[in-house]
């Protein structure tokens, strides 16, 4: 019989600032919540793909059990992050009680899934590699819908099921309006750039990730959507990046046409202008709701 997972305990897995324990703790409840929806047993298989500083995978080791694994697959150099790296952040987590159930991999999605299937010797018709595989809060790192789409297509040869959780684009409270807003501002000046190397980079509402998942030969099995808890920070996180005045200055910069660049200030505008409706103002922004689905 599984035990309730520890939010606490899982939190402290995590390296962390000691003076700001309360977010890893809000991080990591936030995904244990979605867990709830994952339907992941003891003893699974899985696999991480855009892992990060592994918020997301000390959840998925907890859950799968000391008989189970964890693949977690990020392409970000080991020496990116702040105020920790990647390399600082999964190495103090392969250090603790749950680190021997996790293998990190610093390579693309996509590369990653092909090696799989260059090195494979099992035939096409035999048990999947992985019994599941996850993309938590990592689709919009993505750069471009064809990318997700390939991606999905690949996963399809390599796992049973298929579990996205992504920020829905919609929010429950009134307090998350400015965060959808920040995120639509910041995704119109991206898609604007050759490279982006923002947080948000390719914004898709689930009805779109669910048209790609679906194109790539997926069934949608079940999916809901979850409200934010109080301590989640990223709405104000990404409110605080959208209303910056190096914000507006790229926008100059990298936005020459004089129409998408007022369409761009017209959303980092109405960002600043919901704000009006949050008691509190910007130091009380919410998070916007989450959507998360599986696919079989």
């Amino acid at each position: 019989m599984s035990t309730q997972p520890n939010p606490a305990f899982i939190a402290r897995l995590s390296i962390y600032d000691p003076t700001h324990i309360n977010i890893q703790d809000s991080q990591t409840l936030h995904r244990l919540v979605l867990l709830q929806h994952w339907n992941i047993t003891t003893g699974s298989n899985l696999l991480e793909l855009g892992c990060g500083q592994g918020d997301c995978t000390t959840v998925l080791a907890s859950a799968v059990g000391e008989q189970g694994s964890v693949t977690a697959v990020d392409p970000a150099d080991l020496d990116y992050g702040s105020p920790y790296t990647l390399g600082q952040a999964q190495g103090h987590i392969s250090h603790g009680p749950l680190g021997r159930r996790i293998t990190w991999i610093q390579q693309s999605p996509l590369d990653y899934l092909s090696s799989l299937s260059s090195t494979s010797s099992l035939p096409a018709h035999d048990t999947k590699t992985f019994d599941a595989i996850v993309l938590a809060h990592s689709l919009w790192y993505f750069s471009s819908p064809s990318l997700i789409l390939s991606t999905f297509r690949a996963i399809k040869q390599h796992s049973k099921r298929l579990i996205l959780a992504e920020w829905s684009l919609a929010a429950t409270h009134l307090s998350a309006q400015p965060h959808v807003l920040a995120a639509l501002a910041q995704a119109a000046l991206e898609c604007r750039k050759s490279k982006s190397e923002s947080n948000v980079r390719t914004v898709l509402a689930p009805k779109r990730l669910t048209e790609l998942a679906l194109a790539a030969g997926w069934q949608l099995e079940s999916e809901t959507r979850v409200p934010s808890g109080e301590g989640l920070l990223d709405g104000q996180w990404e409110v605080a990046a959208c209303l910056a005045a190096s914000f507006e200055k790229e926008v100059e910069q990298q936005v020459s046409d004089k129409r998408e660049r007022g369409v761009v200030l017209a959303l980092r505008d109405a960002c600043e202008a919901s704000l009006e409706g949050v008691q509190g103002g910007q130091k009380e922004v919410m998070a916007m709701d989450v959507w998360t689905a599986n696919f079989v």
